[in-house]
């Protein structure tokens, strides 16, 4: 069995596969994911403002008395002015416990509540934006590697045809058809394919290195690739608004916008009274040297009302005021830029489609000239140096349709980006979906545990 799996080819490394392999091991992404667990941890905080605090408290230590009293008069029992006086060592020891719970602040709780949610939401529109980053990169280097492969294949394949091309010029001249002057204009243009040859298979390698980092594996195999440009709105109007409505940069601006609004009315909330309540039991052995026990269990109702702190609460009011008008411009800011960029790759995919039309014709016309420029040559008819041109043509056209089919492809994730919609979701990538609303529950309504969800 080893055997015969030793002989089967590889199976073909397809864009999807690629995709979804950095969609779960890219650690840019998965930091931010970490960045979103850390956020969702905000809500339980928040909660813990309508929990109860309950403490406990113990002392124990040694005193030393020293007691003289005037006792007061109580004829016949006792004299007037008589005194009592005691002495010595006491263990005292004290042990009670605590509770107190916030009845009303203003409304700050449930703002905090609220604030910390809102947060919540905006960390994962956040996620959503790294996600279409990661991928965008993703599909780029993925279409990178294929388009310097097929170079280096255009290339290689070129200082092939230079050699042949070297050899019959070397061989026309020694039956003294041609010049020296033919080969060396052969030799030299060899000797440019051999350098571009090296500078392919380095870009190759630089290539390489920036797909492992960003996919997670080495390149293998890669299979082509397809547009995906159906998947995105059919005109640029309706891209534009699906963009401005859809694209994570704007929703979470527009969470952030929220945040703003509820750190304001928290900052109104410390001009509002205070409420708690309060129950406490203790229990003291040997408080006194004359006394050997006090118990104590009391209840009580703290009433705190601000008058004047400072200024400082004002101050921090207005400040959180300016901050909500700074949030609501970054949210236009962030819809003409989301506009810009819907447009920009709108018209880059729409150029792209065109260069790849124009490169297809350019290929078939480049070989149909080399054809005949070297019949002609055969004939007489056209020098060296033409069909040396017609070749480096033909280069050139190949080289240029593979560049237009990897911006073509390119182009259409881009515009997937910029209107919003490039998800493991839409594209159907073979992985199972990251769901942050999955830690958030189970952190949410924790009261008390060190371990995270994960076990650490």
């Amino acid at each position: 069995m080893a055997i015969i799996a030793a002989r089967r080819p590889a199976a073909a490394e397809t864009i999807e596969s690629a995709l979804a392999k950095a969609y779960q091991n890219n650690p840019q992404l998965n930091a931010q994911r970490a960045i979103v667990r850390q956020t969702d941890e905000g809500v339980p905080q928040a909660l813990s403002g309508y929990r109860p605090n309950i403490a406990a408290n113990a002392s124990i230590g040694r005193q030393y008395t020293d007691i003289t009293e005037t006792i007061p008069a109580a004829p016949p029992l006792l004299p007037t002015g008589a005194t009592l006086s005691a002495k010595g060592l006491s263990t005292p020891e004290t042990a009670g416990l605590t509770g107190t719970q916030t009845l009303f602040n203003g409304g700050q709780t449930g703002n905090k509540v609220r604030a910390a949610e809102s947060q919540v939401s905006a960390a994962r529109e956040t996620l959503r934006v790294m996600e279409e980053s990661v991928l965008l990169s993703a599909a780029t280097i993925y279409m990178d590697m294929s388009r310097d492969t097929a170079n280096l294949k255009v290339q290689q394949n070129n200082v092939r045809v230079l050699e042949r091309t070297l050899t019959d010029t070397r061989n026309r001249f020694n039956a003294g058809q041609v010049t020296d002057t033919d080969v060396a204009q052969a030799e030299a243009q060899l000797a440019a394919g051999q350098a571009t040859l090296h500078a392919a298979e380095s870009q190759l390698m630089t290539t390489r290195a920036n797909y492992r980092r960003i996919i997670g594996v080495e390149p293998v195999n890669l299979a082509a690739a397809a547009p995906v440009d159906h998947l995105a709105p059919i005109n640029l109007n309706a891209a534009v608004a699906v963009g401005i409505a859809q694209n994570p940069s704007v929703t979470a601006a527009l969470y952030g916008v929220d945040v703003a609004q509820l750190q304001v009315k928290i900052a109104e909330g410390a001009l509002w009274p205070s409420l708690t309540g309060q129950y406490s039991i203790q229990e003291q052995r040997d408080p006194q040297f004359l006394t050997p026990k006090l118990f104590t269990n009391t209840v009580m109702l703290n009433l705190s009302v601000p008058i004047y702190q400072g200024g400082a609460e004002y101050s921090a009011i207005r400040l959180d005021k300016e901050t909500l008008d700074q949030q609501r411009l970054n949210v236009d800011q962030v819809r003409d830029q989301v506009r810009a960029n819907v447009v920009e790759a709108w018209g880059q995919l729409q150029a792209a489609k065109a260069q790849v039309e124009a490169a297809e014709r350019q290929n078939v016309a480049a070989a149909r000239a080399l054809t005949g420029v070297r019949n002609e040559a055969m004939a007489g008819q056209r020098t060296t140096q033409d069909v040396l041109n017609a070749e480096q043509v033909l280069v050139n056209a190949r080289q240029s349709l593979i560049v237009a089919q990897h911006d073509r492809v390119v182009a259409s994730y881009s515009l997937l980006s910029a209107v919003g919609r490039l998800s493991a979701q839409q594209l159907k990538l073979p992985v199972t979906i990251y769901d942050p609303e999955v830690h958030y529950h189970q952190v949410r309504d924790s009261w008390f545990g060190l371990r995270t969800p994960s076990g650490q």
